[in-house]
């Protein structure tokens, strides 16, 4: 019986795909395992594996076929001896909920378009919907013991939803922000006609950006943000790390200052673990780990990949951590469990001259903090005596259901005195 190939899920925030690549062609052989596709989601290009075994059939959805809904049918695998003329007319792929699930670097663990499903004793094959099997995977059912109503007994949806099915609740779906959650601060047709007697180019949003519209939109509307300010004298820190690079210059380390904020930040959710901590919708998690996103932009959005365990790392393992991740998030390489999670978030753009700014909260994070530019300022030192030293100005926007005022202030502070005393770092 042929076997229809979704388009998967690859990401909790994915909509659609683009069909980059296939790897095969319609009359190949196919293995459970082998890579099928690569999918371009909202974040990356990835690999896409086959579950079950038989022949291609029909590839039904072009190579850079872009906008192709999750769920929506891309390919029928055959088995041996039949043909696609003499399959039933393809519906619209049914819609089901989209489960959060940590995916490795090829992607073998993502969520993919059909999912083996339990089989019962004795190996005997079991006929299901690619959407019955995801179902029942969630579910935690025994295939074998559901009745099919389908065609020849086949396996359909409403037999795993059916009362008489269900054994064990149903994992709650992630939200995923559609489109229509997006923030238009006019119609689209009104826009155009404003600006109809000017040249433009109209560019269409892709995946990453329609995401980042969405959560931020979300963030601005949903998260009560409040904001704390702290200047940080940074010249004991200029001062170490200009030592420590000149005795790492042999190994071809090279620390940055963004590198000291990590650690700064990883070390402060430690100090003070009430701050390490994120919304649940109904609840709080505070987290024992000190996971630190770092935000890294590239052509036409962002990433926010995540140092984990960050206060446990040296600086120069931050560092080459720091600058693996990055390089891979300007190739659009990560996998979605190297920019998913933490509690935390540092956006830098100090590095392009920018003294100070607010931060928007990437949810469910508990706060972010905003880093401005090293500047040298005359300041008044403890002895009363003017002098020049370099700050930099920071600010921490915090989710005030996650923490209060004092609590974000206390975090802060313990920011600033990891900077401002920077051999504590290295104990």
């Amino acid at each position: 019986m042929a076997i229809e190939i979704l388009m998967p899920a690859l990401s909790p925030t994915m909509e659609e795909g683009t069909v980059a690549k296939w790897l095969v062609k319609e009359g190949d052989s196919v293995k459970s395992g082998q890579i099928l596709a690569e999918i371009e989601t909202d974040k990356a290009t990835m690999e896409f594996e086959a579950v079950d075994e038989g022949v291609m059939g029909a590839l039904l959805v072009a190579e850079g076929t872009s906008g192709v809904k999750i769920n929506q049918v891309i390919a029928i695998l055959l088995e041996e001896g039949e043909e696609v003329d003499s399959q039933p007319t393809l519906k619209p792929a049914e819609t089901a909920p989209t489960v959060q699930t940590q995916t490795s670097a090829k992607v073998s663990a993502a969520v993919p378009a059909t999912v083996a499903a339990p089989t019962p004793t004795g190996g005997a094959r079991v006929f299901a919907s690619p959407l019955a099997r995801r179902l029942v995977l969630q579910k935690g059912l025994d295939i074998s013991k559901i009745k099919g109503s389908g065609p020849h007994g086949r396996i359909i949806r409403a037999d795993v939803e059916a009362p008489t099915a269900a054994s064990t609740p149903q994992e709650r779906p992630v939200s995923v922000p559609t489109e229509a959650t997006m923030a238009r601060s006019a119609d689209v047709s009104s826009v155009m006609k404003i600006y109809s007697d000017r040249d433009f180019v109209e560019v269409p949003l892709d995946g990453m950006r329609k995401t980042i519209a969405a959560r931020l939109t979300e963030a601005k509307q949903t998260i009560p943000h409040f904001y704390l300010r702290r200047d940080i004298k940074l010249d004991a820190l200029m001062a170490l790390r200009a030592s420590v690079n000149e005795q790492l210059m042999s190994r071809g380390v090279k620390l940055s200052v963004n590198d000291f904020i990590i650690k700064a930040c990883a070390l402060a959710l430690q100090t003070v673990p009430y701050a390490n901590a994120v919304w649940a919708g109904d609840r709080i998690l505070r987290l024992k780990p000190s996971d630190v996103a770092v935000a890294v932009a590239i052509e036409g959005g962002l990433f926010t990949p995540v140092l984990r365990d960050a206060d446990k790392k040296s600086l120069s393992s931050l560092s080459d951590e720091m600058k693996d991740l990055a390089g891979r998030a300007k190739n659009r390489k990560l996998a979605p469990h190297e920019y998913q999670g933490g509690s935390f978030a540092i956006s830098n753009l100090g590095m392009m001259g920018v003294d100070n700014f607010d931060a928007v909260i990437n949810p469910p994070h508990g706060a972010i903090l905003a880093v401005g530019a090293g500047v040298k300022k005359p300041v008044v030192d403890h002895n009363g005596q003017i002098i020049i030293a370099t700050i930099m100005s920071v600010t921490l926007s915090v989710d005030h259901r996650v923490i209060d005022g004092a609590l974000g202030a206390e975090f802060l502070g313990a920011i600033v005195y990891n900077l401002e005393n920077p051999m504590s770092m290295l104990v």
